[in-house]
């Protein structure tokens, strides 16, 4: 069987389920937003309370939580922590499973390259988060487009899956790049998701103290944040391209180390 088409369905059922966690997260928020809208202005009032720096850890903001933009704004950090954690997982074991099942000989026998193997790997990755990624937007949009009222929802949500995308790409590719690397398969999806822990947290203290601004760069949960795009903020090309240059360097990282490594029969 054609390796892309394989990689696929060996990971078919992990994504359904992780479709599944992402529509009970989503239908379980829009329980709770109906809860703030029907406080109205209250519920602000209250959460103005609390201070600027946790509530920007627990990625409220400066949101109005009884608009229908401002409760997914918050409810966002957490669908791109659930995003990201699949992303990486996925980057990680796609890449190590051969090795962790003894089945490394089903590729070495295969009449391709590591090249092409690692292509395809990468591709059925590709098309797994572009599927997760489609399937939150869809989700997103139609449970909680019932309560726009009149805002330009779709807009809004397509513009943070954008950077969703973004960051499960990076992530992706973190997961693809420490397995290529690791010695030691089994502890490459460990590694990789302490690396976004240690960034998730690094974001966190950043917004609980204002003083550690000069670290955003090395977080990318600081390049695409849902208060500054949903405010019209847009994109920040400084973010872009630090971006899409670690982008590069993963997946340049990726090949050259899958390809020089010594794989476990």
């Amino acid at each position: 069987m054609n390796i892309f088409l394989r990689e696929l369905k060996a990971h078919r059922r992990s994504l359904i389920i992780w479709s599944i966690a992402i529509f009970l997260m989503i239908v379980s928020s829009v329980g709770k937003f109906t809860a703030y809208a029907e406080t109205g202005q209250s519920m602000n009032a209250l959460l103005s309370q609390i201070p600027s720096s946790i509530k920007a850890v627990l990625g409220m903001g400066d949101f109005d939580l009884t608009k229908v933009s401002g409760f997914y704004g918050m409810l966002y950090l957490y669908l791109l922590l659930l995003a990201t954690v699949h992303a990486s997982l996925l980057g990680a074991n796609i890449i190590s499973k051969e090795e962790q099942d003894k089945t490394t000989e089903f590729l070495l026998v295969k009449p391709v390259s590591r090249q092409k193997v690692i292509t395809a790997k990468l591709l059925a990755s590709l098309c797994n988060i572009i599927v997760f990624n489609l399937v939150t937007l869809i989700f997103s949009v139609v449970l909680m487009g019932k309560y726009a009222k009149g805002e330009n929802l779709t807009g809004e949500i397509s513009i943070l899956m954008v950077g969703m995308f973004i960051l499960q790409l990076m992530f992706l590719l973190i997961g693809t790049a420490t397995a290529a690397v690791s010695r030691h398969p089994r502890s490459a999806a460990s590694v990789a998701t302490a690396i976004l822990l240690v960034t998730f947290i690094i974001s966190s203290a950043i917004n609980m103290n204002s003083s550690l601004d000069r670290l955003k760069y090395i977080t990318p949960f600081e390049y695409f944040k849902a208060e500054r795009l949903l405010n019209g903020g847009g994109f920040e090309p400084v973010f872009l391209i630090l971006s899409f240059v670690i982008i590069a360097v993963l997946v340049f990282v990726t090949y050259v180390a899958y390809q020089k490594r010594d794989l476990n029969v």
